[in-house]
């Protein structure tokens, strides 16, 4: 019997009931001084706390699919993702394009110094160390160098903790002065950033990709999808609220450019999330197609979430919810000159058929890959299965670091 059968929960919820009721009609029975009798009566309690637990469990993962078998359940999927649609095949454009030159080639942090400030806000807090990297080799020029970053934004007042993976090639000899496109890496909410570094391993994974000449360098920021903790923005420019949207285009990239050595100009940066990230990079991407022009939704969603988290995002506007519909952007305003790739498992709820229905309506100049496994829920273990190809994905889809 299947981890989300119905046939399973309804089961396990008339043991559940079974067992409470057997409880009370025992428990006077064994209501007597002796030891038999008290490892009887605590055996009823956990009985029915584990009954009721299981319950439970198979209810939430029953609307959320976390986790969509008992195989996903144990760790077991490792089925390969297969890109299919428009832009599936990579660009291999392979130039520097617009605004190759760039600026930002001074500042904290382009020479891997300790500590610093850069003159646009960021402040390095220090490093971290790179999960998933090989063993025996601390030196940036061999695996990169990760820091612990804060971003405050200079004209929303925002501010968000996260991380800054410099790749190797940064600190090679001779590459002093190269300039390299830059990812934003949301996680889902309420997240931690440093799930993207220990679970979903980001770094390790580019790194690896590097390696094998799968992908070009390029900086990840790694982050929450929300500026204003413990309120769920949903990338949004809340009217009276926290301006989460131009934090994300506006502040941010500033911010890399003045304290990094990362690529000006269109086709410098990319977005990925997951869930509320995905949602957040494929609204963002549609929104500012001019900032960021390649994004990747891992099992994201398409309607802006409303609930005690987020609070009225919209200002009671219609219109303004409207548009935070990404579906109901499709069909009612201009297609935006974007690439995105829709990286789900076809097991994780209704995330693949709202996919397919979303690149099936994208008309050009708006263009729509989909990555998909064959199993999988809505956890680490499928975006893991993910990742390297979306990865390769977008860097085919950005300018290449400069000469």
């Amino acid at each position: 019997m299947g981890l989300t059968s119905h046939k399973l929960l309804a089961l396990t919820a008339l043991f559940t009931v079974a067992t409470v009721l057997g409880t009370l009609w025992v428990w006077p029975k064994l209501a007597v001084r002796s030891w038999p009798a008290m490892f009887l009566r605590l055996g009823t309690i956990v009985l029915t706390q584990l009954a009721l637990v299981a319950t439970l469990g198979l209810a939430v993962n029953d609307y959320f699919v976390f986790y969509s078998s008992w195989s996903d359940l144990l760790g077991h999927d490792r089925g390969a993702a297969v890109i299919q649609g428009a832009g599936a095949t990579p660009s291999g454009t392979g130039t520097s394009g617009a605004g190759a030159s760039g600026t930002g080639t001074s500042g904290a942090g382009t020479t891997g110094t300790g500590p610093a400030r850069s003159p646009a806000g960021i402040q390095v807090l220090g490093t971290a160390d790179i999960t998933g990297a090989p063993a025996g080799s601390r030196d940036p020029a061999q695996i990169g160098r990760l820091d612990k970053v804060r971003i405050p934004g200079g004209t929303t007042g925002l501010s968000t903790d996260g991380y800054v993976y410099l790749p190797p090639q940064y600190f090679q000899p001779g590459g002093e002065h190269r300039q390299f496109p830059a990812l934003l890496v949301m996680t889902g909410f309420p997240g931690d950033a440093a799930n993207l570094v220990t679970k979903l391993r980001y770094p390790a994974y580019e790194l690896d990709l590097l390696r094998k000449g799968a992908m070009r360098p390029a900086v990840l920021v790694l982050m929450r999808p929300s500026p204003s903790m413990p309120r769920d923005s949903e990338c949004e420019d809340v009217p009276n609220g926290p301006q989460a949207q131009s934090y994300y285009t506006t502040d941010v990239p500033a911010d890399l450019r003045a304290s990094y050595r990362v690529l000006d100009g269109t086709g410098s940066l990319g977005v990925i999330g997951d869930s509320t990230g995905g949602y957040c990079a494929l609204k963002l991407g549609m929104v500012h197609p001019q900032t960021f022009p390649a994004v990747v939704s891992l099992s994201g969603y398409f309607k802006a979430a409303d609930d005690v988290t987020t609070g009225d995002l919209f200002g009671g506007s219609t219109q303004r919810r409207d548009e935070a519909d990404l579906t109901w952007r499709l069909a009612h305003l201009p297609m935006p000159s974007l690439s995105a790739l829709l990286a789900d498992s076809k097991e994780d709820g209704s995330t693949y058929a709202d996919s397919s229905a979303f690149a099936a309506a994208a008309r050009p100049p708006l263009t729509v890959a989909q990555a998909t496994v064959d199993s999988g829920g809505h956890n680490f273990t499928t975006w893991t299965r993910l990742l390297p190809p979306s990865l390769t994905w977008l860097s085919d889809h950005l300018n290449a670091p400069s000469p």
